[in-house]
């Protein structure tokens, strides 16, 4: 594992752009998720938009490794940054109620969906704070009303 202690000289495509790049989906993806009229939507939006920001911090803390299979960014988050591991948990949980939402198995509330949208910002704060970057602009207070779907 390696940390960034220091912001490494990178060119285009390298480490930093990567991750600055996963950040700012990371938002837009939160952005999206505010807008969207439908609570599947917003949820399938919110969790996806965790999803960049934990990607981020593994592409800034980790190197690749000769792993025989994949694992997901909720499974290694963990070990590249323990104090995370709650919330690792919580998006691993919230990854398959969003598989089983588009696979039509379950539904989702407006509330839960709102609720995946602040865990999501909060998330990505904390993202960045662990990256010593500083804070981003906050999402909208108001989120698009959310129809019945």
């Amino acid at each position: 594992m390696s940390t960034i202690t220091q912001a490494p000289v990178a060119g285009p495509g390298g480490p930093v752009s990567t991750v600055l790049d996963l950040l700012e989906r990371s938002r837009g993806g939160l952005l999206l998720a505010c807008h969207s009229s439908t609570a599947p939507e917003r949820y399938t939006q919110a969790h996806l938009a965790a999803l960049r920001a934990g990607a981020a911090l593994l592409a800034a803390r980790s190197t690749p490794s000769r792993r025989t299979r994949p694992r997901s960014v909720w499974e290694v988050l963990p070990t590249v940054a323990p104090e995370l591991t709650e919330w690792a948990v919580f998006f691993a949980e919230s990854g398959r109620r969003r598989l089983s939402l588009e696979r039509g198995a379950i539904s989702v509330t407006a509330r839960d969906a709102d609720d995946l949208v602040r865990a999501g910002e909060r998330f990505l704060e904390l993202v960045r704070a662990a990256l010593h970057l500083p804070c981003g602009t906050p999402l909208p207070t108001q989120l698009t009303p959310v129809g019945r779907g």
